[in-house]
């Protein structure tokens, strides 16, 4: 799927990410040479454990994964672990 980015020169790519035994990032941010494992909560209270699939895509692609961002409804900025950042979506 492509976006269309109005001030950006080149359109993001982004994908979803699912292994056959079920693990799966909701979004993946292509940035330059870097892949961004977001995962989209309803919860307002990030948790560690919301970041666990974040840390499966980075076991399974190495240097090519970014540190992820787990986007939720709350306002709490809150390292995860793992390289792994809960976000408020209304920063974004």
């Amino acid at each position: 799927m492509q976006l269309d980015c109005k001030y950006a020169r080149k359109k993001p790519a982004l994908y979803f990410w699912r292994t056959a035994a079920g693990s799966e990032v909701d979004v993946i941010v292509e940035h330059h040479t870097r892949l961004i494992p977001l995962e989209i909560k309803t919860s307002a209270t990030p948790r560690p454990d919301m970041a666990r699939e974040i840390a499966a895509f980075q076991r399974d692609f190495g240097n090519r994964a970014a540190g992820g961002y787990v986007v939720h409804p709350g306002r709490t900025v809150l390292p995860l672990g793992g390289g792994a950042l809960a976000w408020p979506l209304a920063t974004l």
